[in-house]
């Protein structure tokens, strides 16, 4: 009995201890315990800000984030505890068949069977959908259970958003995007910090089945929208670009291409289209070979190599090589031209027109022979050894080998000469041309004019100079011009020349390495074709490169591949800018010199015309009334106040002539004449002579021209 009395001492104390911790848990740590509690169902959530707007130059919409929303539904509110289960099973077999009907994710039996077993089981939330259009969660709400909101019938709804481009394919790779742990692309990530905006909070309670829930409708702490980048894009010249991009890859069954448009005095870049074929024969835009591909550039960089030895006083235009067969050698590598030449000996002006490489070659190799690292120099000083330092990431790095290389060798010089032997990218070959059209000034390309927010400028971007300006002498300039136009007039880009624009540039067609080879296993070459230049020529306004890369049908010559490309851009922007067309007459005609003829009528109407066409007027001015027009000297109209309305008044008839009928029959029918009209325009003649008296009901006849 002892042992059972102990025992039972034993629990009657154990009870006792779970009773004091229980008034312990309850009443003097009870605050500690139910914060910590909360702290572990209630949670802040982050809410993401509506991701700022990217636009073209005419702010059509390049990118947009669209509000898509997620719905679910608490099947547990008290509410909804109170219905029978009749009642609920019948509004939820309702709300299934509204659902399925409008969204088509699941059946309406589907819908049943999820809301029922989650009431059955104690469950506070189901999904119902993702991505909810906007216009669909308004339809959403007024459906049955639903319409009675969060608190009785259970209706959650959690706002996201996606990210939509407009125009789908155009520029996709310059917008980009940024994505976390992703590299971020294009405008979207280099102007992320402006794009994003700044979060807002949400409270959420963790009910039943792990799921949050938010604890109020509205968010603690709203989301701050992201501001708008207004891009220098124009999308109708981008949509050009790339469809004529489109059409010669496809010609050609090319590997990829570019094309870049750019403002020549600001660098604003109005289209860059990147396109690449995939291994199902599509092209789409998967890498941004205009700024991220540096090859070698080929015989568009024979420009360069011309103007170090103009702007060092070594050669001008008229100066002679000669050329011999189009061949010649270096050491051990044979340098030919892809043209028979017409003449053995050919001026620096014709070496460039006919894309000489024999020509180019020996000009560099004669001067700068002795001292090669000269030639670096003066290309450096063009601003070509280093990157452009663009906004958007993903710049290749250009190089242009210097003498201590190790790589370097006794055919580098001729080599680097014709454009082989360095890497540089579209951009920066762009960008060469481009200098050489704003007369020696090289400018940073940019892809952005604006930072808006709500409406409001937040920061204006403008022209960017690179270097010290200019990269060369004035003469150079006016050299490297005169080069350019005569390949489109006489030389490998006579196909670009047309009566109504000049343009100014240079075809190019360079081997290019495809895995550390410039030749394939079958010994074949693989080409670049490109063409590089400005328009209009006595007046740059935009420059271009066009590039086709891997062309494999036979055609790969820079003016058969890459031209109509860069023609086909030029056209559309000269078409539709009309600030660089030539006037049609630049002597006005006599007539455009005289004050038009202007209708007798309402002083009032006429005075406001007269004042908006700025056609200066003369003679008498008054306030109201009715006006006789006549044309005064050469520039102005006289104007004199009618006796119309006094005439009327003494029943006299009036002089209507030079009047249009609108206003006579106002006047006359409005004092007792019948009026009979007999043609149109202005009135000639009128039956009854001005100043005779009348009576009401007098009829009178006007004729018109």
């Amino acid at each position: 009995m002892w042992r059972v009395g102990l025992v039972y001492a034993g629990i009657c104390l154990f009870a006792v201890a779970i009773i004091v911790k229980v008034f312990l848990i309850q009443f003097k740590e009870g605050d500690m315990w139910r914060a910590k509690a909360k702290l572990l169902t209630t949670q802040e959530f982050v809410v993401d800000a509506s991701r700022g707007n990217i636009y073209d130059t005419d702010q059509n919409l390049l990118a947009t984030s669209l509000p898509y929303y997620e719905i679910g539904m608490d099947v547990n509110t008290e509410y909804l505890q109170r219905l029978s289960d009749s009642e609920f099973n019948r509004q939820a077999d309702s709300l299934g068949f509204v659902l399925a009907s409008l969204l088509k994710e699941k059946s309406r039996r589907e819908y049943y069977q999820e809301l029922k077993t989650a009431r059955s089981s104690g469950d506070r939330f189901v999904q119902i959908a993702k991505e909810v259009s906007y216009k669909q969660l308004q339809i959403i709400k007024k459906f049955p259970l639903f319409r009675l909101g969060k608190n009785k019938g259970g209706f959650v709804v959690l706002q996201t958003s996606k990210r939509e481009r407009p125009f789908q394919m155009l520029a996709s790779r310059t917008i980009g995007y940024e994505r976390e742990d992703i590299k971020p692309i294009g405008l979207e990530g280099a102007f992320n910090q402006y794009l994003k905006g700044t979060v807002g909070k949400r409270l959420m309670q963790k009910i039943a089945g792990g799921v949050w829930m938010p604890l109020n409708d509205d968010n603690e702490v709203d989301p701050e929208d992201g501001s708008d980048v207004i891009s220098t894009i124009d999308i109708n010249i981008q949509d050009v670009a790339e469809h004529s991009l489109l059409v010669q890859l496809a010609k050609n069954n090319a590997d990829h291409g570019c094309a870049i448009l750019m403002e020549v005095k600001t660098g604003a870049v109005k289209a860059i289209a990147n396109l690449s074929r995939k291994d199902s024969g599509q092209y789409v835009e998967n890498y941004n070979y205009a700024i991220g591909a540096a090859t070698d550039p080929g015989s568009t960089f024979k420009l360069a190599s011309l103007m170090a030895a103009m702007e060092d006083g070594y050669i001008d235009l008229n100066d002679t090589v000669d050329i011999g067969n189009g061949s010649c050698k270096f050491f051990d590598k044979t340098v030919v031209d892809s043209h028979h030449p017409e003449k053995s000996r050919l001026t620096v002006a014709e070496v460039f027109e006919q894309s000489s490489n024999v020509g180019v070659a020996k000009l560099i190799y004669r001067y700068y022979a002795r001292d090669p690292q000269k030639f670096v120099d003066r290309l450096c000083k063009f601003n070509l050894n280093a990157p452009l330092g663009l906004a958007i990431p993903g710049e290749a790095k250009p190089r242009i080998k210097n003498r201590q290389d190790k790589d370097w060798s006794g055919v580098t010089l001729p080599q680097m000469a014709y454009g082989y032997e360095l890497a540089i990218t579209p951009m920066q070959t762009l960008c060469l041309y481009n200098a050489v059209a704003n007369e020696g000034v090289m400018v940073r390309p940019r892809f952005v004019q604006e930072i808006r927010k709500k409406g409001q400028l937040i920061k204006k971007f403008g022209p960017e100079i690179i270097g010290a300006p200019p990269i060369c002498s004035r003469k150079t300039v006016e050299m490297a011009k005169k080069m350019m136009e005569g390949v489109v007039l006489y030389g490998t880009g006579k196909a670009l020349k047309n009566n109504t624009y000049a343009i100014a540039g240079k075809t190019g067609t360079a081997q290019i390495l495809v895995n550390g080879s410039y030749k394939d296993h079958n010994k074949k070459a693989t080409y670049q074709a490109s063409f590089v230049g400005y328009f209009p020529a006595d007046n740059p306004k935009y420059s271009c490169i066009v590039i086709v890369s891997a062309p494999s049908t036979g055609e790969y010559y820079g003016a058969q591949v890459a031209g109509p490309v860069f023609k086909d851009i030029a056209d559309k922007v000269y078409s539709t800018s009309l600030e660089i067309h030539k006037e049609i007459n630049a002597v006005q005609p006599e007539y455009a010199l005289k004050a038009p003829v202007v209708k007798s009528g309402c002083l009032k109407d006429v005075r406001l015309v007269l004042a908006d066409l700025n056609i200066k007027t003369s003679g008498e001015h008054g306030k109201s009334g009715w006006a006789l027009l006549e044309p005064g000297d050469s520039a102005t109209v006289t104007i004199s106040l009618s006796k119309v309305e006094t005439d009327l008044k003494k029943n006299v008839v009036p002089n209507v002539i030079g009047m249009v009928a609108q206003d006579a029959l106002y006047l006359l029918e409005n004092n007792g004449f019948h009026v009979k009209i007999n043609g149109s325009g202005v009135i000639m003649k009128q039956s009854l002579e001005a100043g005779t008296k009348f009576t009401k009901g007098t009829t009178i006849e006007l004729e018109l021209t």
